[in-house]
């Protein structure tokens, strides 16, 4: 009998399909921003995990078995990707976009590569070849020239929003590395990103209850909201976890950079914004950096080897 295969098996790097998923993240602002200025950041998060858990609700009983299948550590993995890199991280970028300017937020999850990098090292084995940083350090120069219109004259106006900011960069990170370590263990991407929003809405909904937020919304707020969890929600994550499990999560880190890019290229094109001549570097740099990358990674000697599989995955081979 002919044994079915996924339409993402058919590559041994997916690199590109992490960047394409971080790109349609970069659609985030077109929607996020003018409901930032109307809802509290905890009722907007809620809300996108609500519509998306609606959408996925003939997928939970699926997911729900593969999540009691995992081992204890899968599990315990899986519930802080839904929790904190789902719900407390989007809550924590959200308001850092209310109480800061619109740069530092944006700048400061650059820190995730490095966080990233550092993390799957130690969890799931991967090894950085000297080659990693002559990618990963142009690719972070390159957000920075990018994030600022002056890259020599930078001041961080509120620490408590470059608090929050940084805290959801860290957060975001670690999903990066528990999303591929529960990944090779054998459980399938859509079962990840269905568990994600599903573990996403009571964490999200005790965010909400905590901050005194409002739950009820306007009907006039409902489109943007339906738009927002749809798109950069669930179409992204939905390219992103297929491309993660077939690419090591240094590596994947670097693409989702692809992110800061599409939102500039937006904010020029759609929202009015402009970018000073080291902002144009820095867009040319990052997506230099991460093609490169790409390319590199499908070469016989790639500059990030991925870790050795779980027993529990071989096990499952069996």
């Amino acid at each position: 009998m002919a044994v079915k295969r996924t339409w993402w098996r058919g590559s041994t790097d997916l690199t590109w399909l992490v960047a394409l998923g971080a790109a349609l993240w970069g659609t985030d602002a077109l929607l996020r921003a003018p409901l930032a200025g109307a809802l509290p950041a905890a009722s907007i998060v809620f809300w996108e995990h609500l519509i998306i858990v609606v959408v996925l609700v003939p997928w939970l009983p699926r997911a729900w078995r593969a999540f009691a299948a995992m081992p204890p550590r899968a599990r315990a993995a899986m519930a802080v990707i839904g929790a904190g890199s789902s719900a407390l991280a989007t809550v924590l970028f959200t308001e850092a976009l209310v109480l800061g300017d619109p740069i530092t937020p944006l700048v400061l999850q650059k820190i995730q590569p490095l966080v990233a990098a550092l993390g799957a090292a130690w969890l799931l084995g991967e090894r950085l070849r000297r080659g990693y940083w002559l990618y990963a350090v142009p690719a972070l120069v390159g957000a920075w020239l990018l994030a600022f219109a002056d890259p020599l004259d930078v001041g961080v106006q509120a620490v408590v929003a470059a608090l929050l900011a940084a805290g959801a960069a860290v957060l975001w990170a670690a999903g990066t590395v528990l999303g591929r370590f529960v990944g090779r263990d054998g459980t399938s991407p859509w079962d990840i990103t269905v568990l994600r929003f599903a573990i996403g809405l009571p964490a999200s909904l005790v965010v909400l209850l905590v901050s005194g937020g409002p739950i009820a919304v306007t009907a006039g707020q409902l489109p943007p909201l339906v738009a927002l969890a749809l798109v950069p929600g669930l179409l992204g994550l939905a390219l992103y976890y297929p491309g993660l499990r077939r690419t090591p999560a240094a590596r994947a880190t670097l693409a989702e950079l692809a992110f800061p890019v599409t939102a500039t290229v937006l904010g020029v094109t759609l929202l009015g914004g402009s970018l000073t001549a080291t902002q144009v570097a820095g867009l040319v740099v990052v997506a230099v950096s991460v093609t490169a990358l790409g390319l590199r990674e499908r070469s016989r000697r790639p500059v990030v080897a991925a870790g050795p599989p779980s027993a529990d995955a071989v096990r499952a081979r069996r």
